[in-house]
Formats: C-alpha cells, structure tokens, sequence
C-alpha cells in the first residue's frame, strides 16, 4: 500500500467560481488567493475529450498572455473573466441555471491545474404580481 497524505491547508479553502447571468465567470476572495489571481495572468479552459460526460473544466493559469488563453480582469476587488462567448460555444445554460464550480489544484501531465468542480442550481422564477 502506498499512503499520500493530504495537508489540511490544501482542503480548508472555499474557492469557487460562478457564472453570472452576464456570462462573466467571477471568482471568490478565496479563490482569488487560492489561485493568487492578478490581471497581469490570464487562463485557458479545457475540457475532458475522452469523457463526455464529464461536466466539470480543466484550466491552466499563466503568469502572463498567452495565445488562446483570458485575460483576467479587475474591477474593485473582484476578479472575472469575459467567457460569455466560452459558455454558449459549449452550452451552458447561466441565464436559467446557477452554474458554479469548486476549485480543487490537481496536476495533468506532471503539470499544475485547476480542476473545476461543476455543480448546478435552478434559478428560480420570478413571479410577476397580478
């Protein structure tokens, strides 16, 4: 048996990100220290090809721009990415469906990534007053 044991500082986080009705991807104070997001990184999106089922994104932050990565942005001391344009080429439905994902860091090739949990809750409808 092979044991690796898990350090309490990589479980005891709450870093999420949530896709806003907007499409704009925004993230959590404590995903923004998880990830220690500036705007000078951007970050590319993945998805699992060998698993359609498999909801959930993969992503990769880079110090700087790199081509086909997102610029992220800053506005106050919140943090976003513009992927509107992202969540309806792989259909996510963010204007009826609550889409978050819990961030969790996992490795790909040797290499340093972001898994994205997705999870999903119905928006609930508005009634309008008769």
């Amino acid at each position: 048996m092979k044991l690796k044991f898990i350090k309490a500082e990589d479980t005891e986080h709450n870093a999420k990100a949530t896709v806003h009705t907007t499409g704009k991807l925004g993230f959590s104070a404590d995903a923004i220290d998880f990830l220690q997001l500036t705007e000078q990184k951007t970050i590319q999106f993945a998805q699992n090809e060998e698993d359609e089922n498999d909801l959930n994104l993969y992503a990769v932050i880079y110090e700087s721009t790199q081509e086909g990565a997102f610029r992220i942005s800053k506005a106050g001391d919140y943090y976003y990415v513009n992927t509107k344009n992202l969540f309806d080429a792989i259909g996510i439905d963010y204007k009826n469906t609550k889409v978050i994902y819990d961030l969790v860091k996992s490795e790909y090739e040797g290499k340093p990534i972001i898994k994205m949990l997705r999870r999903e809750i119905k928006k609930k409808k508005k009634e309008m007053p008769t």
